[in-house]
């Protein structure tokens, strides 16, 4: 494998890996949000607990029709659909002004929580057995960051920046930057290779 082809391969592992990390960071860091939303909703534990169901029970729904989609489309587009959807999604949870709007916004988000499945069968096409225990490793250990990293913007960073909203619209951004990025940047590898 000549050197150009083995640095390109790393630069989809660290797309990957980004569009990993920052997804979990925008999943997870709705806990550390919850007294500023209930706040700003009036909401009781029912109505949080309904948030926090409805975003599981698509995705829930969705993981067949993922896997479906991916074993006969290409991937990559399949992979930034998903990114352009959380981004979209995320800017839809930090613009709604009701209760009705937030849970039906959020739960939208879980259509792309079930996308990880392409991303896992593009990259055992980038790699053979003997790394790809190790880049799912790396991949994996993107999932606790993101949940470190949204804590860190939930409690630090949003009372600083106006808010849990502006949180969102951060996040909900550099998920549209990645799907660009995955859109143009990463190819789509022949299945099997």
């Amino acid at each position: 494998m000549s050197k150009e082809n083995s640095r390109y391969r790393w630069f989809v592992v660290a797309v990957f890996f980004f569009f990993m990390l920052l997804h979990q960071t925008d999943k997870l860091m709705i806990g550390s949000l919850q007294v500023q939303i209930s706040d700003d909703f009036d909401l009781n534990n029912k109505q949080w607990g309904l948030i926090n169901s409805g975003a599981l029970i698509v995705a829930t729904i969705l993981y067949p029709i993922w896997g479906y989609l991916y074993d006969r489309f290409s991937r990559t587009k399949l992979l930034a659909l998903a990114s352009l959807i959380w981004g979209g999604t995320t800017w839809l949870n930090a613009i709604v002004r009701t209760f009705g709007g937030f849970l039906a916004t959020r739960a939208s988000t879980g259509i792309d929580d079930s996308s990880y499945p392409g991303l896992y069968t593009l990259i055992a096409d980038y790699f053979g057995p003997n790394l790809r225990g190790k880049i799912y490793g790396i991949l994996q250990l993107a999932q606790p960051l993101g949940y470190l990293t949204g804590m860190i913007l939930a409690l630090m960073v949003a009372p600083m920046i106006g808010g849990w909203r502006s949180i969102f619209y951060i996040t909900g951004s550099l998920g549209l930057v990645i799907a660009i990025l995955i859109y143009f940047g990463v190819k789509e590898m022949p299945r099997g290779q």
